[in-house]
């Protein structure tokens, strides 16, 4: 048997600080990791961990000085300078040391660096649940380690996932950001459930863990979520699952029935709310379908007047508004100071309070009429007031009755003997007086038949009247359910539709529609009579708006089976033409309920390829269609692609409209 030479360890001794200097031959010359200031509190905290390595110092004789030279350990030894120079630290306080006299220095300083393993992170996360179990606070533990607290709870996060998971992250079947993925819930049996669903699929990356794990439940943004709120639902013991790992701090609502529950107990106080104004119908819902209010007519209410005090306010606010906007508004690039943007804020906001006043209602309108209640987008609470369904609308009183007539040739018996002849005191009959009779109805057709024409051609050689009148019929048909006061023929047709695609209510598209149209009716004079005189009294820019609005109501381009090669669905295709309409732009993206569940999976590549190009499909043609959706789902969110029907053709020889400022030669009349 070999006898081996057994070693000998480097001895160890405490060296005055101030005999110790720093080495030029140490390897470490770039600063990392954390700062000589954070390494001076640690050791502050908890004293020196871990010794220095040193070499003594010799003279040209070869000597020792009684100094030493610091071989591996400079950044000890700088946070002890540190120390020090704050004199929190003697400059001839005892420093441990392992002393080396043989070997290359280099050598030394080169393995001390290079041999040394960092902490595996499981360990690292493991270590802060200790600390957190045995009492220090997420605070405590951010503190003494020199990083934040959320670090230190993405830390915990990732040390209660299941130790399953922990182990195959150890032996690293599972990268770190997989395991992040799987911090979005607490449930541990759901995180092994969906690693078993994974590791058998092609697509094992992150976001599709979080999405495997969140499918039954509630983002924090859906406007249910906003309306309820979150506190509210953490109250009656609902669970939020957070991605602490998201830079948006993405959250998920666990339980969906206790959200359904909240909201549903929510829309009912609302409800309750409204009863007391005594409409005869209410309708609650989440959503209605888009167009549920076509049919039915709206009654107008007046605006609450303001009190003298309020008009006095709201003057003082319009002249303090003028007075900012003449002073800072001059140059347009001029940053306002932070106090005058904050007051500029205060005034706009309580000025579109008074423009926003209630609307008061007649008793015998709101006895006939309801409310629609939903939520909005952002959660709030949209209230509809004062539609009348086609059952509760009475008819106006000077309807034609046939089974009466107003012709007094024509007159009941009854009537024509009740008309007798006045007599005098004396009792002597007077002749009657000879009666003239009306017209007959054949001459006033014939007759009015003359005006008809003369009146169309006066109106055609008035475009500006034209205008108007076209205006008209339109806004009577817009906005009065009774819109028959007019003379043209014209009929305003605004259909619903016969599918009801998701979210269609919260489309950018129907929001600025809604908002456009509310901001029209509030315009509208209440009496039909007055609306020719107000339209009159409009500038041409708001008339010209107006005209815009009621016209595109009349739109219509839904491709449907038996329309699908008609010339209307040409005609919407010039139009989005010469509009530039662009559907992404409008907001539509690709999602699995829009889109990609509804089409073969070579639909779904296809709009890949399109989208990212052939690479990008290949990654997912080998899936099962679900996956392949939630995949191109996310590949394709922020491309801006969208399939084509909803693309704008470029029709080369459509020319764009651009207006002219006036005919370059006078226009040919008939009588010319």
């Amino acid at each position: 048997m070999t006898n081996r030479k057994k070693i000998s360890l480097s001895r160890s001794q405490d060296i005055p600080f101030d005999k110790l200097v720093m080495s030029e031959r140490n390897v470490r010359h770039v600063r990392a990791g954390i700062s000589i200031e954070e390494l001076a509190e640690d050791i502050a905290r908890r004293t020196l961990l871990q010794s220095l390595s040193v070499r003594p110092v010799t003279d040209d004789d070869g000597k020792e000085t009684g100094r030493h030279e610091i071989q591996a350990g400079g950044r000890r030894y700088r946070a002890l300078e540190y120390l020090v120079k704050q004199k929190r630290l003697a400059k001839n306080a005892a420093i441990p040391c392992v002393i080396r006299e043989d070997g290359l220095l280099e050598e030394d300083s080169l393995a001390e660096n290079v041999q040394r393993i960092n902490l595996h992170p499981l360990d690292q996360f493991r270590a802060f649940q200790t600390l957190s179990e045995k009492g220090l606070s997420v605070e405590d533990i951010a503190a003494r380690f020199f990083v934040t607290a959320k670090i230190v709870r993405q830390r915990l996060k990732l040390a209660s996932i299941s130790p399953k998971l922990h182990d195959l992250y150890a032996e690293e079947e599972l990268t770190l950001e997989q395991l992040m993925a799987f911090s979005v819930t607490d449930d541990q049996a759901r995180q092994e459930q969906v690693w078993d669903i994974v590791r058998q699929a092609y697509n094992q990356e992150p976001y599709y863990i979080r999405r495997l794990l969140t499918e039954d439940t509630v983002r924090v943004t859906d406007k249910r979520v906003r309306f309820v709120g979150l506190e509210a639902y953490e109250e009656a013991g609902g669970v939020v699952m957070r991605d602490l790992f998201s830079q948006v701090d993405e959250g998920w609502l666990q339980d969906v029935a206790l959200l359904e529950k909240l909201v549903a107990t929510g829309l009912e106080a609302e409800r309750d709310s409204i009863a007391d104004e005594g409409w005869k119908w209410i309708e609650v819902a989440v959503d209605f379908p888009y167009g549920h209010t076509i049919g039915l007519e709206r009654i107008s209410g007046e605006i609450e007047p303001l009190s003298d005090d309020e008009t006095a306010r709201q003057d003082a606010l319009r002249n303090e508004l003028a007075g900012i906007e003449e002073r800072y508004f001059v140059d347009q690039d001029e940053d306002l100071p932070e106090e005058v943007d904050k007051r500029l804020g205060e005034i706009e906001a309580e000025l579109e309070a008074f423009d926003n006043r209630p609307v008061l209602y007649a008793l015998d309108d709101i006895a006939k009429a309801g409310v629609f209640i939903s939520l909005e987008s952002d959660g709030s609470v949209r209230i509809e007031r004062g539609f009348v369904k086609p059952e509760d609308q009475e008819q106006d009183d000077d309807i034609f009755d046939p089974d009466q007539s107003d012709d007094p040739q024509t007159g009941d018996e009854d009537n024509d003997a009740g008309n007798a002849p006045d007599t005098d005191i004396d009792g002597a009959d007077e002749p009657d007086e000879p009666r003239v009779k009306p017209l007959s109805d054949r001459l006033v057709l014939e007759l009015t038949a003359y005006r008809t024409l003369a009146l169309r051609n006066a109106l055609a050689g008035d475009p500006d009247i034209a205008f108007v009148a076209a205006l008209h019929v339109l806004v009577l048909q817009s906005f009065y359910h009774f819109g028959s006061g007019s003379c043209l023929q014209i009929t305003l047709k605004s259909s619903g539709f016969s599918v009801q695609p998701p979210d269609l209510n919260d489309s950018i598209a129907a929001s600025d529609i809604a908002a456009r149209h509310e901001n029209w009716e509030r315009q509208m004079p209440e009496d039909l009579d007055h609306l020719w005189a107000a339209l009159c009294d409009m500038d041409m820019d708001s008339r010209m708006a107006l005209f815009a609005h009621c016209v595109s109501l009349t739109l219509y381009a839904v491709s449907e089976p038996w329309n699908r090669h008609s010339d209307a669905v040409r005609h919407a295709d010039i139009l989005a033409d010469v509009l530039k309409l662009d559907m992404a732009a409008s907001g539509w993206k690709p999602t699995a309920d829009n889109y990609l569940s509804r089409v073969p999976k070579n639909r779904i590549l296809e709009a890949v390829i399109e989208a990212l190009g052939a690479d990008a499909a290949q990654r997912i043609d080998h899936l099962k269609k679900g996956d392949m959706v939630r995949e191109a789902e996310q590949l394709l969110i922020d491309t801006c692609w969208v399939p084509e029907p909803l693309r704008t053709p470029e029709l080369q020889s459509v020319a764009e409209y651009e207006p002219d400022d006036g005919p370059s030669e006078p226009v040919a009349t008939a009588a010319e």
